[in-house]
């Protein structure tokens, strides 16, 4: 059974897949403010510039220096310098559709429906592309996780688990 007073929770999983839902339950649960890896990896979203991989890099390590945490994201490579603090790994490996529904039902926030539509793709190859953020690179990481983790693969399962743990 997955021990829910873990202080340095780490949430992975496709885009969609309700990882800033769940972040912020256990965060608020914790005390703690979540910290999103698209906050650090983005500097601005909606120009769609990017923060250099070094300072994004420093900036996760930094977030991940404290006692109590919680964050999340899809971002492998962020994720990598995160893990050697956690003590919690949880990873929604939720089915596409689901992820999908959780997209459109979040909306586009701020975005043009191009990239919008270029978002949506990207996270429909979760599971065929290989790179630290894909389905593949995600189950390495939880793979490696030395500490307490867990795999929960539908909304029914992510409802349970919100409900016995936070």
């Amino acid at each position: 059974m997955f021990d829910a007073s873990t202080h340095r929770t780490l949430v992975i999983g496709n885009s969609g897949s309700g990882k800033s839902w769940l972040a912020a339950r256990i965060a608020a649960r914790d005390g703690v403010e979540p910290v999103s890896l698209d906050d650090i990896y983005w500097i601005d979203p909606l120009a769609l510039k990017k923060r250099g991989a070094a300072d994004a890099m420093a900036m996760a390590a930094v977030a991940a220096e404290g006692e109590r945490w919680v964050i999340e994201g899809v971002y492998g490579w962020l994720i990598d310098a995160v893990t050697p603090r956690a003590t919690a790994l949880i990873w929604l490996d939720l089915p596409w559709a689901d992820c999908k529904a959780g997209l459109l039902a979040r909306g586009a926030s701020g975005v043009s429906p191009a990239e919008f539509r270029d978002l949506l793709a990207w996270a429909e190859q979760y599971w065929t592309r290989q790179s630290p953020s894909s389905h593949a690179g995600h189950a390495a990481i939880f793979d490696a996780f030395e500490g307490q983790k867990t795999t929960i693969t539908s909304r029914h399962e992510l409802a349970a688990f919100q409900n016995v743990c936070i």
